[in-house]
C-alpha cells in the first residue's frame, strides 16, 4: 500500500473472480483496501491457463490484444516470513482514504498526517492505522475506515465528500479555522438518521440527508469519474450515490466461464490439440530439435508420460491433417460446442473431462431423451470487467455499453482467471415435446404476460429493449432451480455448491437441456455425490417426482403463485426466495426469468394448462 510492499491478508483465487476482484473493496480486520488494476499485478508470479475457447470469448470482450489467461500471483509459503512469498500477491491500496478514530471519533484523511500505519510481519492481520489522541506506540487507538463512500452507475468509486456535505456545498480547508470533523452516532440501530457528521465550526448534518436518489441529486456533488483501483480520474459528471462501505452492490463481476472440452479422441491427441498453437510450428523441425523445445515447455509434464516417440508421431500426424478434427463455429459461442459434446458419443477417460450415458427413468422417457453423467469436468472462469450499484443484466451487451468498468488503464494484454474441478449431470429433453408445449395457446399467453413484465422492467431502468430469452428458457431455468434444491438435500452438498448451465435455443440447431454441476476450489465438488444420484434410473425418477411436488406449493403462497410480473415490472412470475431463488453462485442469471407456472400447476391454479408437467 502507498508504494510499500506489505502483506495484509489472504484470498482464494476463486474469490478474486467472484467476490473480491479488481476494483472491489476488501474489508480486512482493521483496514479496508481496493484491489488494484492489472497494470500493477506482477505477471511473473502468475500462472498461464490454456483454454482456447475461453480465450477467444475474452478477446471478443476486451479486444484481440489479449494474449493469455493467467491465474492470480502466488508463491508457496515457507516457514520464514522474510522469504519472497510474503511479498507475492495481489496489489491493493488503502480505500477509503478517510478514517475515523475509534476513541475520539476524529474524522480525517489518511494523508492528513493524523494517522500512522502500523504493520507486523508475523501477523499481517494486525496491519492498522492508529491515532495519537491517547496512549503510546501500539497502544494508540485504531483508526477505522469511514463508513460511507460515493459510487455511480458508470462504475466509479470515490471517498465521501465529508467537508462538502457537512458545510452544505462549500469546501473550507480541513483543520483550518476550527474545521475539524468528527463522526457521531445516536442509539444502537445504525440507521442513517442516527448518524451525524460534526464540524468544529458548529456545523452538523445527518447522514440520512445523503441516502437515496432524491437526496443525492440535491446534497451530493457530481461524480468525479474516479477509479481508485487504477489511480485515475475520467470525465463523468453523473449522479453520485452514497453507499455503505460494506454494501453488497458495490461490485458485481462480469465473467465468462467455459468447460474444458475434449478436442480429440485420445488423451495424447487431446493434449496435442490443446497446445497446437505452440506445437504446430515445431512439426517442420528435425525430431530431436523439436522434442528438445517441447521438453522445455510448461505443459511437457502432461505429455511426458506418453513417451517422446508417441508425442512426435502425434505432432506429425496432426500436421499432415490426419488428426485434424476442428469443427467450424463462432469462437465467441461457448454453448454450441458444449451442447454438441454433451449430446454426442460418450467421451473416454480424459484428465479433464469424462462422460457416461445411463438409462433414462421409464416414467420420464416421454420428455427426457438422455441422461448423461459427467464424473469429471473442469471449468475455467475469466474476469473481464465489473459494474457497481446494479448487477449486470441478462443482456450483457447493454451492460457493457452503459456501465462496465475496466480492469486496467491500458488495453489489457491478459485476463485474470481461475479453474475449478467438479462433476455433473446433464439432462437432454425431447425437442418435439418442448416445441409442442411452446406452441400451445396457454403457454403463448403466459409468455406474453412475462415478456410484458420484462419490457416494463427494462423501460423502468432506462434500458433499450433487450432480447427475450423465450418460454423454453424460463421452463428449463425454473426446472433447474427445482432440481438444485432437491439434489442438494439428497447429495449432501450445499445448495450454493451446485451450479447450472441451461441450454435453450430454437432455430436450425435447437437446444433443450440442463447441466447441473459442482465446481469448487476444494475437494467438495469432486467426491461423486452428485453423479451417484442419476446412476440408477429409479433414484433419479424419485428425485424428479419430489422436485416437481415441492414446486407445486410454496410457503409464500398464495402471494407467490399469484404474482403478476406486469404489476411490479419484474423478471419472474411465480417465484420467490422460499421456492425457486438460488444462491448467486448457482444461478447463471441472478434469479431472473423464473416461473413455477411453466413447470407445474401452482396453488393459484396457474400452470394447470401452462405447466410442462401438468
Amino acid at each position: 500500500m502507498n508504494g510499500e510492499t506489505q502483506r495484509v491478508g489472504e484470498l482464494r483465487a476463486s474469490q478474486l473472480l467472484h467476490t473480491f476482484g479488481v476494483g472491489a473493496v476488501v474489508d480486512l480486520p482493521n483496514i479496508s483496501v481496493v484491489v488494484r488494476g492489472l497494470d500493477d499485478w506482477k505477471k511473473e508470479n502468475t500462472g498461464v491457463l490454456r483454454e482456447n475457447r475461453l480465450l477467444a470469448a475474452v478477446r471478443g470482450k476486451l479486444g484481440g490484444q489479449v494474449k493469455e489467461l493467467r491465474t492470480p500471483p502466488y508463491t508457496p509459503p515457507t516457514k520464514s516470513v522474510y522469504d519472497d512469498w510474503t511479498r507475492v500477491g495481489v496489489p491493493v491500496a488503502a480505500f477509503p482514504r478517510w478514517l475515523r478514530c475509534t476513541r475520539c471519533r476524529r474524522l480525517a484523511s489518511a494523508d492528513s498526517g493524523l494517522f500512522e500505519l502500523l504493520s507486523d510481519p508475523y501477523r499481517p492481520d494486525r496491519v492498522r492505522f492508529v491515532h495519537g489522541c491517547h496512549g503510546q506506540g501500539g497502544k494508540r487507538p485504531s483508526a477505522v475506515p469511514a463508513r460511507f463512500v460515493l459510487a455511480c452507475e458508470a462504475g466509479h468509486l470515490d471517498d465521501f465528500p465529508w467537508m462538502y456535505f457537512v458545510h452544505y456545498g462549500s469546501v473550507p480547508e480541513a483543520g483550518e479555522g476550527g474545521h475539524t470533523l468528527s463522526f457521531s452516532e445516536r442509539g444502537s440501530s445504525g440507521e442513517a438518521r442516527n448518524l451525524f457528521v460534526l464540524c468544529g465550526c458548529g456545523q452538523r448534518r445527518a447522514m440520512s440527508e445523503a441516502i437515496g436518489q432524491e437526496y443525492a441529486e440535491r446534497n451530493l456533488p457530481a461524480c468525479r469519474g474516479r477509479h481508485p483501483h487504477l489511480g485515475t480520474f475520467e470525465g463523468c459528471g453523473g449522479l453520485s450515490r452514497a453507499m455503505s462501505l460494506s454494501a453488497t452492490n458495490a461490485w458485481f463481476p462480469l465473467r465468462i466461464s467455459a468447460f474444458t472440452l475434449p478436442e480429440a479422441d485420445t488423451a495424447l491427441d487431446d493434449e496435442i490439440a490443446r497446445n497446437w498453437d505452440l506445437l504446430g510450428a515445431l512439426a517442420v523441425l528435425p525430431k530431436e530439435s523439436a522434442l528438445n523445445l517441447v521438453e522445455a515447455m510448461a505443459f511437457w509434464p502432461e505429455l511426458e508420460r506418453f513417451g517422446r516417440d508417441a508425442v512426435w508421431d502425434t505432432i506429425q500426424a496432426r500436421s499432415n491433417g490426419e488428426a485434424e478434427q476442428q469443427a467450424e463455429h463462432d469462437d465467441t459461442d461457448l454453448a454450441t460446442p458444449e451442447w454438441r459434446t454433451f449430446t454426442g458419443p460418450d467421451v473416454p477417460d480424459l484428465p479433464e473431462f469424462t462422460t457416461k450415458t445411463v438409462p433414462t427413468p421409464p416414467s420420464a422417457a416421454s420428455y427426457l431423451e438422455r441422461v448423461l453423467l459427467v464424473p469429471r469436468l473442469r471449468q475455467v472462469s475469466a474476469l473481464y470487467g465489473f459494474t457497481r450499484i446494479d448487477a449486470p443484466e441478462f443482456d450483457v451487451v447493454a451492460t457493457e455499453d452503459a456501465r462496465v468498468a475496466p480492469l486496467s488503464a491500458e488495453a489489457p494484454l491478459w485476463a485474470p482467471c481461475a479453474e475449478q474441478r467438479g462433476e455433473g449431470i446433464f439432462l437432454k429433453f425431447r425437442e418435439e415435446r418442448i416445441a409442442e408445449w411452446e406452441r400451445s395457446a396457454a403457454v403463448i399467453a403466459r409468455e406474453a404476460l412475462l415478456r410484458d413484465g420484462h419490457d416494463r422492467w427494462r423501460e423502468k431502468r432506462g434500458m433499450k429493449p433487450g432480447e427475450w430469452p423465450g418460454a423454453r428458457y424460463l421452463l428449463l431455468h425454473s426446472l433447474a432451480h427445482c432440481l438444485i434444491r432437491e439434489f442438494s438435500l439428497e447429495a449432501g452438498y450445499s445448495a450454493a455448491g451446485i451450479a447450472e448451465r441451461v441450454y435453450a435455443r430454437t432455430g436450425e440447431e435447437p437446444m433443450a437441456g440442463i447441466l447441473l454441476y459442482t465446481a469448487a476450489p476444494d475437494s467438495e465438488g469432486t467426491l461423486g455425490g452428485l453423479v451417484s444420484l442419476a446412476e440408477e434410473p429409479a433414484r433419479l425418477e424419485g428425485l424428479l417426482v419430489q422436485a416437481l411436488d415441492a414446486a407445486r406449493l410454496c410457503s409464500s403462497d398464495p402471494l407467490c403463485s399469484e404474482h403478476d410480473p406486469t404489476d411490479s415490472a419484474r423478471l419472474h412470475g411465480a417465484a420467490c426466495h422460499a421456492c425457486l431463488f438460488a444462491a448467486e453462485t448457482s444461478c447463471e442469471h441472478n434469479n431472473h426469468y423464473l416461473d413455477r407456472a411453466l413447470v407445474v400447476e401452482t396453488m393459484a391454479g396457474t400452470g394447470k394448462e401452462t405447466g410442462f408437467f401438468g
